[in-house]
């Protein structure tokens, strides 16, 4: 199978670059970047071809892509892409605006293509554990989340809401939110939140506490932020507390690590992960998805959800009050 990468953008598609490069029946087989410099780098890193306009990347012998551009630039990538019936996974949030995620789900719908948006929390082998044994009953029925997704401030266009949509809120939010729709099958009904600048200066969030009733009456609480310091051991966290009416279960995405301790450098103790490769297996499923012509794991609809929430949390924030996301 070959697969063509739009943008390399975001820090992620170096990671998603590497994992189609581990596995056998993949190429990675041209890359589409309009940033002439940043295109030369990439091809010459990955010894595969770069293009900087469309016509010339869409003319390679491609099944599917991954779009890692900059946030408000994945609706022009996407129905690019599925207009030359390409299949998509692109990375998260789905868009910056509701109006832009249904444009790019209903075309990709009409050109019949795969739609699945870049969720890797829910490949991470906790995560997924905990899924099962929620569905097995063991913890009784949910009561309450409470999760974190704090981590460094990538700066960039990540800063610029032009680009980003959103500062730490957006970024960090759809991940967990997520995970809790998944593991409940049903949609967040109401958001508080609040959200500034505390940790750097910037015009943008990098932090915010989201509350947020679902319809079943489950609550929860998300602390989303851009708090780890450059030199932090490690890039952040993401966890997640699931309080049950039998159990409480606590999973923490990044926990199995190994504590290293350096002789020399800047940083007096380092982590090295050694769990399992969410991005590996987010790569994987897709390329499942394509070659089975299934729905994927995680649609674009997911994608919407999950944004719909981040920008209820920013309306909240602006009005003092609660906001209606969804009708039960």
């Amino acid at each position: 199978m070959k697969i063509g990468m739009m943008s390399f953008a975001h820090m992620h598609a170096h990671s998603y670059a590497d994992c189609l490069n581990e596995i056998e029946h993949v190429e990675l087989a041209a890359i589409f970047d309009d940033d002439r410099e940043r295109a030369d780098q990439i091809a010459k890193q990955y010894d595969v071809e770069a293009y900087t306009t469309y016509e010339e990347f869409f003319e390679q012998d491609l099944d599917a892509v991954i779009i890692c551009s900059e946030n408000n630039r994945h609706k022009e990538m996407v129905l690019e892409a599925a207009k030359h019936q390409k299949h998509i996974l692109c990375e998260k949030p789905i868009a910056t605006n509701i109006e832009d995620a249904q444009v790019m789900i209903n075309y990709c719908e009409e050109q019949n293509v795969i739609l699945q948006i870049a969720f890797p929390v829910r490949f991470s082998s906790p995560i997924m554990e905990l899924k099962v044994r929620i569905d097995q009953g063991e913890l009784g029925d949910i009561v309450a989340f409470r999760s974190t997704n704090r981590g460094q401030n990538p700066g960039g266009w990540f800063v610029d809401e032009h680009y980003s949509g959103g500062g730490a809120v957006l970024d960090h939010t759809v991940h967990m939110v997520d995970i809790m729709r998944w593991f409940l099958s049903d949609e967040v009904k109401d958001v508080h939140a609040y959200v500034d600048s505390f940790f750097h200066d910037v015009e943008i969030d990098d932090a915010g506490i989201l509350t947020m009733e679902f319809n079943n009456g489950v609550i929860a609480s998300h602390d989303a932020s851009w708090s780890r310091y450059v030199d932090y051991p490690t890039w952040g966290d993401v966890t997640l507390e699931v309080i049950g009416t039998k159990k409480n279960v606590v999973v923490d995405a990044f926990k199995e690590h190994i504590n290293v301790y350096p002789k020399q450098g800047p940083n007096h103790l380092t982590f090295d992960f050694v769990g399992h490769n969410m991005d590996l297996a987010l790569i994987k499923d897709f390329i499942q998805c394509v070659e089975e012509k299934r729905q994927p794991f995680i649609s674009g609809h997911d994608g919407l959800k999950a944004l719909q929430v981040a920008l209820c949390a920013y309306q909240s924030n602006d009005i003092g009050q609660s906001v209606r996301c969804h009708e039960g």
